[in-house]
């Protein structure tokens, strides 16, 4: 059997991360001003505030889940005595 970095539950992890940043995304988006006409909805609480903090709360979820580690797998540590030559 292969041992892969990431299971399943990374992967659900970082898709909900993945969405989370998307929906951050959506709630920027908006109609823009022209040069005739000033639209005030380009500084509402939602685009400068609240998008920006659900963005970076679904980059840190994604980080979380790329550092999550899978149950079952066990570090490479070494023991004191490994790669050293023991005398008889």
């Amino acid at each position: 059997m292969r041992n892969f970095a990431f299971d399943k539950t990374n992967y659900v992890l970082l898709a909900v991360g993945m969405v989370i940043i998307l929906l951050g995304f959506f709630l920027m988006s908006g109609s823009g001003s022209s040069e005739t006409a000033f639209n005030p909805d380009i500084f509402s609480d939602r685009r400068i505030k609240v998008a920006p903090v659900v963005c970076l709360f679904g980059f840190l979820f994604m980080t979380y889940g790329i550092m999550h580690k899978p149950k079952g797998v066990q570090e490479d540590t070494e023991t004191p005595n490994e790669g050293k030559e023991t005398e008889v």
